[in-house]
């Protein structure tokens, strides 16, 4: 199965979601803009609408859907539009792009769960949409991470 999340910086996402148990692959790119085959540049210029985000490949009978939502709102502040830490503009921000329309029920359970849970002071401000086509990023942004040695550490 294939979920898509955005959640700030595609490298520290990717790096998050990659050594689960049940997640067979990962990819970063861009989703839910309005600009054919953006690149890193394009997306980072603001105005082709794209989140920096990261598809998923996993395997449900290892790794559920709810436990990849759990990951997802723990590696970031859903509070916080269009950032993430150092990171500003539209393409940091929150998103689940759900694949179906279960994927789609869960994420609004979730989000809504969160939201009860009064963890953040503020609202869960992230969106939940229908995954649209994916651009995959260029090689360099790739397990990036991985490549450095280095780890993602959270918000």
């Amino acid at each position: 199965m294939k979920a898509s999340f955005a959640a700030g910086c595609f490298w520290g996402v990717e790096d998050s979601f990659r050594n689960l148990k049940g997640v067979s692959e990962t990819k970063v790119g861009y989703m839910g803009g309005n600009f054919e085959n953006p690149r890193y540049n394009d997306v980072c210029s603001g105005k082709t609408g794209h989140a920096e985000t990261v598809e998923i490949q996993y395997d449900p009978s290892i790794v559920s859907y709810n436990e990849l939502l759990d990951v997802f709102w723990r590696i970031h502040d859903p509070t916080t539009p269009n950032r993430q830490g150092p990171d500003v503009g539209k393409q940091y921000r929150s998103v689940i792009f759900y694949h179906t329309p279960m994927q789609k029920k869960l994420a609004e359970v979730s989000k809504q769960k969160l939201e009860d849970s009064d963890r953040y002071s503020n609202g869960i401000i992230t969106e939940i949409v229908p995954a649209s086509n994916f651009w995959p990023a260029e090689e360099y942004h790739q397990h990036y991470l991985e490549k450095r040695g280095r780890k993602f550490c959270g918000f």
